[in-house]
């Protein structure tokens, strides 16, 4: 399952080279809030998720979610950020999960998701290009309303 995925990540960010590229500006406070992010405690019950299904995988996807963060903060301080570098920080961040994707339940997925969003928030990328819905919904539900 765990090599499906990856093939899955790797056409998911091959097909997204095809894209327009658009030159994005790096906010003044992106390092603080980067810092912000990767230090606060990551899957603890807050709003609607219930926190972690298992507990000793907290440190697990902890990690991987602060190296999207870091990645995130890499492409910030470069010199020319994209969109499309963004994008492709979301896809091997998201392929990081690959070997434990069936240790994440629905909420643990969707917390997944919601951190990148909070990361895409920081830098004002708009679009994953489809790469969070597939992440949690194994298929881009947006694709089959633009067929219908």
């Amino acid at each position: 399952m765990a090599k499906y995925i990856k093939i899955l990540v790797l056409i998911l960010t091959l097909s997204a080279c095809g894209q327009n590229v658009t030159e994005m500006n790096t906010p003044e406070n992106a390092n603080e809030k980067f810092a912000e992010f990767i230090a606060k405690k990551k899957f603890v019950a807050e709003n609607y998720y219930p926190g972690i299904a298992d507990e000793k995988m907290r440190p697990i996807f902890t990690e991987k979610i602060n190296s999207i963060a870091s990645d995130f903060k890499s492409v910030a301080e470069s010199e020319n950020p994209t969109d499309k570098k963004y994008q492709e920080k979301i896809g091997i961040g998201l392929s990081r999960f690959a070997d434990v994707y069936l240790e994440l339940d629905t909420e643990d997925r969707e917390r997944v998701c919601t951190y990148i969003e909070e990361l895409m928030d920081i830098v004002g990328l708009e679009s994953s290009n489809g790469q969070l819905n597939k992440f949690m919904y194994v298929f881009d539900p947006n694709e089959l309303t633009n067929k219908n």
